[in-house]
C-alpha cells in the first residue's frame, strides 16, 4: 500500500495477566495474540510496520523476527508516549499511519480494510474505530457535539453523569494523516491521575483545531476486546474458535459438536472430515480428505494423517505420520512414527517412544496389522503386511521383517506369510 505505514502498540507490562512471559506473547487457539494483529495489519498490503516495545522488549523482539521494525519505548508512559518514541521514523513522511494496540487479536483484517477505505475518502485528519456496548463502563466513550461531529474521547474516570449513559465506545484503532498526530501529539500533556500521556487527547486536540475526524463503527464489540486478564484470554478464545470452526464448516468439514472441539488457528483439514465431539487439534495439524476424528481425540502439533483414516475413540497422535486408509480405533497412542497405508492400529497400542533421555522413531510398511494391546518400543521397523500378536511387546531396535507374524513377550517371529 503507497504512503502508508503502521505502529503496533506492545509495550504494556499486562499486569493483570500475573505472569512472566510478556503479554502479547501469550498464545490464543496455538498462536500468539500479536501474531493475530500483525497478520490483520499484513493484509492490507505491504508497508512498513513498527511495533513499539518496553517490558521485556528483547523477548518480544526475538518472536516478531527481522521484517518488522522494534521501536523501544523507554519508560512506560501511556499510548502517546509510545507514538513518540516512534516519531523518529516517520520524519519527512507524509502519508496515512494506522494505529492498533498488540494486545486485541479478535481485530479483523476485513475492519481494518474498511477503516483505512474510510480514512481515505474522507480525508479525515483521523479515523478511529468504535462499537456499542450495552454495558460501556470502563471504556472510554465517544463524545459528539450537536450535529453528531466527533469531539472528544473521555475516559472512564473522566466522565460526568450524563457521558456515563453514551454507549459508542473506543475500540482504540486509529488512522491518521502522519502530519496531525506527529503533530499534535508532542502536545499531549501528563494526565496526573494516571501518570501516563494518553493517546485519546489527540481527539479533542485535533477537534479544536477544526480538524476532520471520522469513524468506523466496529461489527461488535469483540472486536476491540483488549486482553489484560486471563478471563480476557479466555474470552477471546471462546470467540476465536468459533470462527475457527465456521471457516472450516463453511469449507465443507462436518463438526458434530462445536461446543466440545478444539482446533486451533493453525491446523488444516480436508473437505468431508467428520470431527466428533470432545477433539482437540492443536498446532500444525494437517488431516486429509474423509476422516472420521474422535470422539475424544487429541491431535498434537506435528501430526499428518492422511484420507480416509479413522482416529477415533481416546487416541492420540503426536509428531507422527499415518498414511491413507488406516484405522486406529481405541485406546492408543502413537508418537514420532511414520506409518503407512491401510495399516490396523489395534485397541490398546503404544508407541513407547520416550526411553527417559530422548525420543525414538518407529516406522510401520504398508499393510501392517498391529494387534490389540501391542507395545512397541522404539526405536523400530515394522516391515509391510507385518503381523503384531495381541498382547506382544517389540524391543527397541527390532526389525519385522515383511510378511512375519511376530508374538510374545519379547516378541519373536512365529511364522511368515507370503508375499503377493
Amino acid at each position: 500500500m503507497a504512503n502508508f505505514k503502521a505502529i503496533i502498540l506492545a509495550a504494556g507490562k499486562g499486569v493483570r495477566m500475573n505472569s512472566d512471559l510478556p503479554k502479547v506473547l501469550h498464545a490464543v487457539c496455538g498462536k500468539p495474540m500479536i501474531d493475530y494483529v500483525i497478520d490483520a495489519v499484513r493484509s492490507l498490503g505491504s508497508f512498513k510496520i513498527y511495533v513499539v516495545l518496553g517490558h521485556q522488549s528483547e523477548a518480544v523482539k526475538q518472536h516478531l523476527g527481522k521484517d518488522i521494525e522494534a521501536v523501544i519505548q523507554k519508560k512506560l508512559l501511556g499510548t502517546a508516549d509510545a507514538i513518540r518514541s516512534a516519531q523518529h521514523h516517520f520524519k519527512g513522511f507524509r502519508g496515512d499511519v494506522l494505529v492498533v494496540c498488540g494486545d486485541t487479536p479478535l481485530l479483523k483484517a476485513e475492519t481494518l480494510k474498511a477503516l483505512v477505505k474510510a480514512h481515505r475518502a474522507s480525508k479525515a485528519a483521523c479515523t478511529f474505530l468504535t462499537a456499542e456496548a450495552d454495558n460501556p463502563f470502563g471504556y472510554g466513550r465517544v463524545i459528539r457535539d450537536g450535529e453528531g461531529d466527533v469531539t472528544a474521547i473521555c475516559e472512564e474516570k473522566d466522565l460526568t453523569e450524563d457521558q456515563k449513559d453514551i454507549r459508542e465506545i473506543n475500540v482504540g484503532t486509529y488512522c491518521f494523516k502522519s502530519e496531525d498526530l506527529f503533530g499534535v501529539v508532542k502536545a499531549i500533556k501528563l494526565n496526573k491521575k494516571k501518570n501516563e500521556f494518553y493517546l485519546t487527547d489527540i481527539i479533542d486536540m485535533l477537534a479544536k483545531e477544526g480538524k476532520k475526524i471520522r469513524t468506523l463503527k466496529a461489527q461488535g464489540l469483540a472486536e476491540g476486546l483488549g486482553i489484560n486478564t486471563r478471563e480476557d484470554l479466555s474470552r477471546a478464545g471462546a470467540v476465536l474458535r468459533k470462527r475457527i470452526l465456521k471457516k472450516f464448516m463453511n469449507e465443507g468439514v462436518t463438526i458434530i459438536d462445536p461446543e466440545t472441539t478444539y482446533i486451533d488457528c493453525n491446523v488444516k483439514i480436508g473437505r468431508d472430515t467428520v470431527i466428533f465431539p470432545c477433539t482437540m487439534i492443536e498446532g500444525d495439524v494437517v488431516i486429509g480428505k474423509k476422516c472420521l476424528i474422535g470422539p475424544f481425540c487429541h491431535l498434537r502439533p506435528g501430526a499428518r494423517i492422511g484420507n480416509t483414516v479413522e482416529v477415533r475413540n481416546f487416541t492420540e497422535v503426536s509428531r507422527a505420520t499415518i498414511g491413507d486408509n488406516c484405522f486406529m480405533k481405541h485406546f492408543s497412542f502413537v508418537g514420532d512414527a511414520v506409518i503407512g497405508k491401510r495399516v490396523n492400529i489395534g485397541a490398546g497400542v503404544v508407541t513407547a517412544n520416550f526411553d527417559g533421555k530422548q525420543k525414538n522413531f518407529t516406522q510401520i510398511a504398508d499393510d501392517a496389522f498391529i494387534g490389540s494391546d501391542s507395545i512397541l518400543v522404539a526405536p523400530l521397523k515394522i516391515g509391510k503386511k507385518a503381523i503384531t500378536a495381541a498382547g506382544c511387546v517389540v524391543t527397541k531396535n527390532s526389525k519385522v521383517p515383511a510378511g512375519s507374524i511376530v508374538m510374545g513377550v519379547p516378541a519373536k517371529i512365529n511364522s511368515r506369510r507370503k508375499l503377493r
